[in-house]
C-alpha cells in the first residue's frame, strides 16, 4: 500500500499541520513505508484515485482536519485513513458536546456553558455576566467551542474580563465556551489502538514556564517542560489511564486520540479530546510513544496497517 500523509488545509493551524505532516512522513520512510505528501487542494482527488491501494494519514489540524467533513469526504471515496470517522470526528471536536458526551459517560468534566455568539450580541454582555459567574464560580476559562492549539483560549479572573474574552473566542467560531476552572496540573494521555483494542500511553505532564499552556507555549522550543511519563502516584496514573481510554471509546474514537486532563486533588478530569494529535519536535504524542519505547514511525505504521485491513 502506500501512505498519503495529508497536512497544510487553510485552517488558523497550517503551520503547525505542515510541521506534523513532515514528521510523520519522514518517520515513515525510516520504517519502510511507500510516503507521498500531500496539502488539500484540486489535485487531491484525482492522486487518491490514481494511487493503488491508498491509505491516508490525515494531520490536518483545526476546522478542515478536524471537524469530521474532510474524513467524510474519504468515505465517500472508498479510502481507507487512520484516525476518526467523520461523526466521531465532529463530535469530539465540538467541546461542547464532547464535555456532555464524556459527563453522560460517568466521567468527570468541568461545568460548562456554551453560549452562541447571536445571543451574546442580542442579550448583551451585562444581561449574562452575573448570572454565568453565579452559576460558575470564578475564575473561569472561555475558549471557542471549535477549535484547537489554545487559540482564542482566555482565563478569566472576573466579570470585568469575561466580555473580552469571549470575544477573543469569537474570533475562532461562532459559539464559545465558558467553564470552570481548573486547578491542577495538566497532562495529556495519547491513546491507540492497534486492532487489540485501545490502550493509554505514558501520560505527559505539561510544565509552561509562563504557567499557561498556549499557542506559544505549546510549539516554541524551550518554552514548555514536559516530563514522561507525568511524576505522579501510580494510583494516579492508572486513573489518568482509564480516563482516557473511557472517554476515547464515549466519544467512539479509533485508531488514535490524545485526551487532555487536568488532575484536581488527585483526581484527572477530562476538559479535551484530540483526532488529530499533533506530531511536531514539541507534540505530546510522540513524547508518549517514546516514553512507551516505540518510534513514531513504527506505532503510525501500525495504525495504517489496521486502518488498511
Amino acid at each position: 500500500m502506500t501512505v498519503i500523509v495529508i497536512a497544510g488545509g487553510l485552517s488558523h493551524e497550517r503551520d503547525v499541520s505542515l510541521r506534523s505532516g513532515r514528521r510523520v512522513a519522514q518517520a515513515l520512510r525510516e520504517v519502510g513505508c511507500d510516503v507521498v505528501e500531500a496539502d488539500v487542494n484540486a489535485d487531491l482527488v484525482q492522486l487518491l484515485r490514481d494511487t493503488t491501494d491508498p491509505v491516508v494519514v490525515p494531520l490536518l489540524h483545526g476546522g478542515l482536519g478536524e471537524d469530521g467533513a474532510f474524513r467524510e469526504v474519504l468515505g465517500v471515496l472508498g479510502v481507507p485513513f487512520v484516525g476518526a470517522d467523520g461523526a466521531a470526528s465532529r463530535l469530539t471536536f465540538d467541546k461542547s458536546v464532547a464535555t456532555s458526551v464524556v459527563r453522560a459517560a460517568g466521567l468527570a468534566t468541568p461545568r460548562q456553558v456554551a453560549l452562541p455568539h447571536d445571543i451574546f450580541r442580542e442579550l448583551g454582555a451585562p444581561a449574562l455576566m452575573d448570572s454565568i459567574g453565579a452559576q460558575l464560580g470564578y475564575p473561569l476559562m472561555v475558549k471557542p467551542s471549535r477549535g484547537g492549539s489554545a487559540l482564542g483560549v482566555t482565563k478569566v479572573n472576573s466579570a470585568a474580563e469575561l466580555p473580552s474574552a469571549l470575544v477573543a473566542a469569537y474570533a475562532y467560531g461562532p459559539v464559545a465556551v465558558i467553564e470552570s476552572y481548573l486547578e491542577g496540573l495538566e497532562i495529556a494521555v495519547t491513546v491507540i489502538d492497534e486492532g487489540d483494542g485501545p490502550v493509554a500511553l505514558p501520560a505527559v505532564e505539561i510544565l509552561p514556564e509562563s504557567g499557561v499552556y498556549d499557542y506559544e507555549s505549546r510549539y516554541t522550543a524551550g518554552t514548555t517542560r514536559f516530563l514522561t511519563p507525568a511524576e505522579l502516584p501510580d494510583d494516579v496514573l492508572d486513573a489518568a489511564s482509564r480516563l482516557a481510554v473511557a472517554a476515547h471509546v464515549a466519544l467512539g474514537l479509533r485508531h488514535i486520540s490524545r485526551i487532555d486532563m487536568i488532575v484536581v486533588d488527585g483526581v484527572p478530569v477530562f476538559f479535551e479530546g484530540n483526532v488529530a494529535p499533533g506530531m511536531t519536535e514539541t507534540s505530546l504524542a510522540p513524547l508518549a510513544m517514546e516514553a512507551a519505547g516505540r518510534g513514531v514511525g513504527e506505532v503510525v505504521a501500525a495504525l495504517v496497517a489496521v486502518a488498511g485491513r
